[in-house]
């Protein structure tokens, strides 16, 4: 390091650069070629000199106060990326200067996608998971942590092994080809992982051989025979009753096939009772409550030991000590999240570094696998769980969710191609409440391009700067006194910050986007009100002045807020603005301050950031509205016996519960009936809430037709009693039954 200052050194504000201190670029993240954003402690200590500790908010440059004989000095370095040395111990690296030797203790967070089956291109579906973690990984290191971010491929099994046999290729050739797309999918949405992990790469293989062997050494894989009904799309044993009498697919709704075969089983069901207690020492555990309740009722009624090896087909990895069984998906796929940082390898640096994950990313319809399954194998390795298990919600069209197998998909390439990245990406993560359904549709999408991003965001930028070339040629002018709405604009800026970082660690994404676009309006509407052209014209150039900059110190704010979620529009911003660098590289917290843009700085203004998109008309969504009341029948007509027969009343258990999105009173529910599975939905949210309706066992009428309902399909309906309340409100009671009957009971 070099340089000194007789300032007084301060501890109040770690990280920050006193004046009169130089920097020095030998020590800087350029050269040390690791990775941004690392944060943590410093501690110091040389020949000579005491020691001390600051937290450094980011890698850029951060003050080192060090003391020497009771006198103060302030000395400037620059804390490198990364971590230029090895390891002494997890989570710490170290670098030297001639001052001494300098120890950084970073924060990590660790995150993952599913990794993703290569049976077809992905479709948008699969761009949402991706993008939220992207954002949510970006986050992170904006605030300073050393983030891994894991994604990959699941490329193993029967499915794949027909596929590739009908194309007339060798699986791996075939995987070969749909993961590079996938890679090039990534690349085109800027995902900015740090791993991609293939299930068919060697370090994978090994150590999940590694794996299997030690949960057999341990006792709990073993050998016997097994019967069951198998669904290849899926990868998922039924039994009889889950299979029921159609023998179809609980989750999928596809034929299923009756599989005998001698396999290797986990014993499962040894950890029924230690998850049931972790999840009640852990109740945040899996994401949101509601997936929750549905996981809990779920090994309540019994867990069988899991099908863990085939001998049916060969696209697998083998099985060590009996090569004709290959590993199925559970202990091949999931493994993954460990496999990638080095577990059962020669080095397990990484694995110590960042495990356990602090967030798992899935589809809702791969939380079962994910929080009970997954955690149940790693009780069985004695490794920590991860902390947290997050199942967000399905992008839904009009027929219902995207699908490979049902071709109804929208691909992510054609309408990058179309709108450009940004504006898929904030789609993609302002359109949906994170963890609910959503619908998508390109007019909505058409709709916050022009709203959001045109009309916003873009016309606040191409108005400031514009104003900026009229009246100060280009130039951020020096503020004056603050009056009127100024110090109003300021703490929306500030409130901004506050709650997009707080929604952000809540993992609602759309919400942290919401509270950046209050300051987005505010400053428009700041405009609006203190009239610039009214200043100018009035000669009032102070106070002109103290608007401009105003303008222009919150464009720099929201560059630096939205670089988590867009990936182009922030330094498009930044560059208008005539800043050097990047907002990445200024720190979130340089979005919780204000006032940090220099005065005199030349703006750059630019073509828009977002054209608005002309369209003939765009196609209006039918949102049809949902009544529990029943219209009254003129006169109460009595039916036959007969006649009543025809109705099949059935007890159904609910499994998982949510909000439609859009809808004050439409709840989805998936039931239990019998062996089979369904969706229905039920307009009783203003009496019930979804997680109280989480295993309580119903009455519904199990023969009815399906109904599209604001775009979900419903198969049958719940029985309730309408009790009258003030106004045109009322009150629902959903009918239940008194004892524990079992679901799919006939009522007569």
């Amino acid at each position: 390091m070099q340089g000194k200052s007789r300032q007084r050194a301060s501890l109040r504000e770690p990280g920050k650069v006193r004046a009169g201190a130089r920097k020095t670029a030998e020590h800087g993240p350029e050269a040390a070629g690791g990775k941004p954003g690392t944060a943590g402690r410093v501690r110091c200590a040389g020949p000579r000199r005491g020691k001390a500790t600051v937290t450094l908010p980011g890698y850029k440059a951060a003050a080192l106060y060090l003391t020497r004989r009771g006198r103060k000095a302030a000395r400037t370095g620059v804390v490198p990326r990364g971590n230029p040395l090895p390891l002494a111990e997890p989570g710490q690296g170290i670098f030297y200067t001639k001052e001494g030797k300098h120890r950084v203790t970073a924060k990590t967070f660790y995150l993952t996608t599913p990794i993703y089956y290569p049976s077809d291109k992905l479709h948008i579906g699969h761009a949402y998971t991706t993008v939220a973690a992207d954002a949510l990984a970006r986050f992170k290191r904006h605030q300073g942590y050393d983030v891994m971010f894991l994604t990959g491929s699941d490329e193993h099994g029967q499915k794949i092994e027909r596929i590739a046999r009908e194309h007339g290729v060798a699986p791996i050739e075939y995987v070969d080809k749909i993961v590079a797309g996938i890679k090039q999918l990534w690349k085109t949405l800027d995902i900015s992982y740090d791993d991609f992990i293939r299930t068919t790469e060697e370090r994978h293989v090994k150590a999940v051989q590694t794996i299997f062997q030690r949960l057999y050494d341990h006792g709990d894989i073993y050998k016997a025979e097994y019967a069951g009904w198998y669904c290849v799309p899926c990868e998922t044993f039924w039994t009889e009753r889950q299979a029921g009498a159609g023998h179809v697919c609980p989750d999928c709704g596809r034929p299923v096939e009756l599989v005998k075969e001698e396999s290797y089983f986990f014993r499962l069901s040894k950890y029924a009772d230690r998850w049931l207690k972790f999840i009640e020492e852990n109740p945040d555990f899996i994401q949101p409550p509601s997936r929750k309740n549905e996981m809990v009722s779920f090994v309540k009624q019994g867990l069988e030991d899991l099908c863990v090896s085939r001998t049916t087909f060969d696209w697998g990895i083998p099985v060590p000590w009996d090569p004709k069984h290959v590993i199925y998906v559970w202990v091949d796929a999931l493994s993954n999240y460990i496999t990638a940082l080095g577990y059962a390898s020669a080095d397990e640096s990484k694995f110590q570094r960042y495990w356990p994950a602090d967030l798992h990313l899935v589809g809702k319809e791969i939380v079962r696998f994910h929080t009970i399954i997954w955690p149940m194998m790693l009780m069985a390795l004695d490794l920590p769980l991860p902390k947290k298990v997050f199942g967000h919600g399905w992008l839904v069209l009009e027929g219902g969710k995207m699908s490979k197998s049902k071709g109804n998909v929208v691909d992510p390439l054609v309408l990058v191609d179309k709108y450009g990245v940004d504006a898929v990406r904030y789609f993609l993560l302002r359109e949906i409440p994170f963890g609910a359904d959503g619908f998508y549709s390109e007019a909505a999408l058409v709709k916050r391009i022009n709203s959001d991003l045109a009309n916003d965001l873009g016309n606040l930028l191409y108005r400031t700067l514009t104003m900026l070339e009229k009246y100060f040629d280009g130039r951020v002018p020096a503020p004056g006194p603050e009056e009127g709405p100024d110090a109003e604009l300021k703490a929306v800026a500030q409130a901004a910050g506050a709650d997009a970082e707080a929604a952000m660690d809540r993992l609602e994404i759309s919400a942290a986007l919401e509270a950046i676009w209050e300051l987005v309006k505010r400053a428009n509407k700041y405009i609006d009100e203190v009239a610039p052209w009214t200043l100018a014209r009035e000669g009032k150039s102070e106070r002109l002045a103290t608007v401009m900059y105003n303008l222009a110190e919150a464009l720099r704010t929201l560059a630096v807020m939205l670089v988590p979620y867009l990936t182009h529009t922030p330094g498009a911003v930044w560059r208008q603005l005539g800043l050097a660098g990047s907002p990445a590289d200024a720190g979130w917290q340089a979005a919780r301050r204000w006032g940090l843009l220099t005065p005199g700085v030349q703006t750059r203004r630019g073509a828009p950031l977002f054209p608005r998109i002309e369209t003939v008309k765009a196609e209006k969504e039918e949102r049809k509205q949902v009544s529990t009341e029943a219209a009254a029948p003129a006169a109460a007509e009595k039916i036959s016996i007969d006649q009543f027969a025809q109705v099949q009343l059935k007890v159904a258990e609910v499994l998982a519960a949510e909000r439609v999105p859009k809808s004050k009173k439409l709840i989805r529910l998936e039931i239990a009936l019998g062996g089979e599975r369904r969706q229905i939905l039920a307009g009783i949210g203003r009496s019930y809430t979804p997680e109280e309706l989480v295993g309580k066992k119903i009455v519904v009428v199990a023969n009815l037709k399906p109904a599209k309902l604001m775009g979900y399909e419903s198969n049958g309906m719940l029985l309730a009693a309408s009790i009258p309340g003030e106004g045109e409100e009322e009150s629902i009671s959903v009918l239940t039954v008194d004892r524990d009957i079992a679901s799919g009971a006939r009522i007569r």
